[in-house]
């Protein structure tokens, strides 16, 4: 058998024995329970959620009745607007038509965070805005500008940022996602996002934990003026052995180059 032929039935049997393993976990929040039409946002003092080997951290003022961090979600209103709205995925449901979905907001202190048990690569993520946000950037309200402006011109953006950490809390990557973006020349390319969408986190490489940061082109005196809301559901962690075994394809795939 030529070497050639020996790299060939490597990648063969990695990925036949790839097959053999269970590709991975989804964190959909699907098992955790709501009323119908209700939310979660850590008035329990629990100090956050667990779904699907990950924690997700909240945090509730008890004196002012808020919350920052992540809460999670079962309303299908798409047409509520403002403040009241801040629990409801502008999609109506969870990603694929599900029922929960998990809404982050960057309130005081630290950013949103999601821990996981074990460190893992994060294959990734569907994300969406919620109703307060888009209705915010789609019209203004009275804190915050109508993205694009009166003629539509104004080069507007809502940028989600997603920074990867290791157990050392060292920076392993980031990944950028625009919820808006009216930069583009034709204004007819400009968009909100008001679907699910995949963000890669490959990027990002083993991760053991996962912060949520928003920025705005919107910014005034006391800071940022679009509600600082962000929906997300079916995460993707590849199993451990998956990661392996993928990875032994693409050392093989290299050899044989």
């Amino acid at each position: 058998m030529t070497a050639s032929e020996r790299v060939m039935l490597c990648i063969c049997v990695v990925f036949v024995l790839a097959g053999m393993v269970k590709g991975e976990t989804i964190i959909d929040f699907e098992e955790l329970s709501l009323a119908s039409e209700s939310y979660w946002n850590g008035a329990d003092l629990s100090g956050g959620f667990s779904s699907g080997g990950a924690w997700f951290a909240n945090d509730y003022n008890e004196t002012y009745g808020s919350w920052k961090g992540f809460a999670y979600s079962n309303i299908t209103d798409t047409a509520a607007s403002d403040w009241g709205a801040q629990y409801n995925a502008i999609t109506g449901s969870g990603e694929g038509g599900s029922a929960n979905y998990a809404v982050g907001y960057v309130g005081w202190g630290g950013p949103p965070t999601m821990m996981l048990e074990m460190p893992s690569v994060i294959a990734g993520l569907s994300v969406t805005n919620n109703n307060y946000a888009y209705y915010s950037m789609m019209y203004g309200d009275m804190f915050a500008k109508q993205f694009g402006g009166a003629s539509g011109d104004d080069a507007d953006w809502f940028l989600l940022t997603i920074t990867g950490k290791n157990e050392l809390e060292e920076v392993t990557g980031t990944v950028d996602f625009y919820l808006a973006d009216y930069r583009f020349a034709d204004n007819g390319l400009d968009y909100i996002v008001d679907g699910w969408e995949y963000v890669d986190l490959g990027p990002l490489g083993e991760v053991s934990s996962v912060e949520f940061s928003l920025s705005s082109s919107d910014v005034g005196e006391y800071g940022m003026n679009t509600p600082v809301y962000f929906v997300i559901d079916s995460i993707v962690v590849p199993e451990p052995g998956m990661v392996l075994l993928m990875g032994l394809g693409v050392v093989a795939l290299k050899r044989k180059r």
